[in-house]
C-alpha cells in the first residue's frame, strides 16, 4: 500500500511539474511584483482586507497560467518546426492537447471565481472576461502585426491597474504610471528576446519588430522603449511621494536597463536569455523590495 501511495504521489508531482514548466511559472516574477506594489499603495488609502490580498494572488496565478498554457496550445504547430522550441511539452508529446485544454479551462474558471473575493466591489467580476480575452488574444498577435510585443506588454500592464481597481474600485494615476513602466519595459525586452527567432519568423511568415527592422533596428527601438520606461519610473516615484529609498531603487533599475542593452549586440545574441530573465527578474523583484522598505520606513516615521 505504501509503495502504491508513493508511486501515485510521484506521478502526481511529475504531472504538476510538467504543467509548471509548461507555463514557465518562474516567469510570474515579471508581473506579480507590480500587482503587489500597486496593492501596497492602494492599502495606504483603503484598509487592508486579507481576502483582497488572497484574491490578487489567485487572480494573478490563474490568469497568467491560463494565458501561458493557451499560448503553448496555440503555438504548438509553430513550436514543432522551430529548433529552439521543438522540445516544448506539446510538440514533444510530454503533455496532450486535451490535458492542456482542460488546464486552460480550469485556470480560466479559477480566475473568474477568484474575483468574487472582492465583493461587494463588482468591477473585478465585470472585467474578468475582457481581461482574460486580452491575455488569450496575445497568442495570435504575431500572426497579424509586428507590434505583438506591445500586446504582451498590454497584457502585463493590466496587473497593477486591476489590483488597484479591485481594492479601490476606481482608476487613479499611481497604477496608470506603473502600467506605463510595464508597457515600455516589457515591450522592450520582448523585442530583444524575439531577435533570436528572426530567421525562423521570416520563414514561417510571422510578424515581429526584428523581422521588420532587422536586429540592429529592433535593438535600437528596444533601447528607446526602455528609456521611456525610465521616464515613467521617475514619474511614478515623484507622483506617489515615495522617499529617497525608492528613488535609489529607480536609479538602480535604470542602470540595469542600460546594462541589459550592453549584454546583446546585433552580432552576438548569446546572452539574450541572461538579459531576458535574470536582469528583468531582478528589476521587478528589486522595485518591489525597495517599495516595501520605503513604505516600512514611512510607516515608522
Amino acid at each position: 500500500m505504501d509503495t502504491l501511495r508513493s508511486n501515485f504521489a510521484g506521478k502526481m508531482w511529475h504531472r504538476v511539474r510538467l504543467f509548471l514548466e509548461l507555463i514557465r511559472f518562474s516567469h510570474t516574477v515579471f508581473a506579480l511584483p507590480f500587482a503587489i506594489l500597486a496593492a501596497l499603495l492602494a492599502w495606504q488609502k483603503t484598509p487592508f482586507q486579507w481576502q483582497h490580498g488572497l484574491g490578487i494572488l489567485l487572480c494573478m496565478i490563474f490568469a497568467r497560467s491560463a494565458a501561458m498554457a493557451f499560448n503553448r496550445l496555440a503555438d504548438r504547430t509553430i513550436d514543432a518546426t522551430n529548433p529552439r522550441t521543438a522540445s516544448r511539452h506539446l510538440p514533444s508529446g510530454l503533455l496532450s492537447t486535451t490535458a492542456v485544454g482542460s488546464f486552460i479551462v480550469l485556470c480560466s474558471l479559477g480566475f473568474v471565481t477568484s474575483t468574487l473575493l472582492f465583493l461587494p466591489n463588482r468591477w473585478p467580476m465585470y472585467l474578468a472576461v475582457p481581461v482574460l480575452a486580452i491575455l488569450l488574444v496575445y497568442s495570435y498577435m504575431k500572426r497579424v502585426t509586428v507590434w505583438c510585443h506591445y500586446w504582451l506588454a498590454l497584457a502585463l500592464m493590466i496587473s497593477p491597474v486591476a489590483a488597484w481597481i479591485a481594492i479601490r474600485g476606481m482608476v487613479e494615476p499611481p497604477p496608470l504610471l506603473l502600467a506605463g513602466v510595464i508597457f515600455f519595459w516589457v515591450g522592450g525586452f520582448d523585442i530583444i528576446y524575439a531577435c533570436q527567432d528572426i530567421e525562423f519568423d521570416k520563414q514561417a511568415g510571422l510578424f515581429s519588430v526584428p523581422t521588420w527592422l532587422g536586429i540592429g533596428g529592433a535593438l535600437k527601438l528596444a533601447f528607446v522603449s526602455h528609456l521611456i520606461t525610465i521616464v515613467f519610473l521617475f514619474a511614478f516615484w515623484w507622483y506617489t511621494g515615495l522617499s529617497y529609498v525608492f528613488l535609489v531603487g529607480v536609479v538602480l533599475v535604470a542602470g540595469l536597463l542600460l546594462y541589459e542593452h550592453r549584454l546583446v549586440h546585433p552580432d552576438n545574441l548569446s546572452r539574450v536569455n541572461v538579459a531576458f530573465f535574470n536582469v528583468n527578474a531582478v528589476i521587478s523583484i528589486g522595485l518591489l523590495a525597495f517599495a516595501v522598505v520605503d513604505l516600512l520606513i514611512m510607516g515608522m516615521s
